[in-house]
């Protein structure tokens, strides 16, 4: 069984075959952490200095998705 990761501020979730992606942003010590999340297991994060670079790869994430077929759902 996959650990279920701490929930954050979910900035958006798009689904595809019945599974879904969330984008999730979480406060740390050094900055803003952006998770991604598929079917609640954590796959991917990177760390930010600032809440708006860490939306901008939210939203660049959101975007390939978008473009690979996913649709997004909240």
């Amino acid at each position: 069984m996959t650990p279920r990761v701490p929930v954050g501020e979910r900035v958006w979730r798009v689904r595809k075959n019945h599974t879904w992606i969330d984008a999730q942003v979480h406060e740390c010590t050094d900055g803003i952490e952006v998770g991604f999340t598929y079917d609640g297991a954590r796959v991917y994060s990177r760390r930010f200095p600032t809440r708006d670079l860490a939306l901008v790869e939210a939203a660049r994430v959101l975007r390939d998705l978008q473009r690979a077929g996913w649709a997004t759902h909240w």
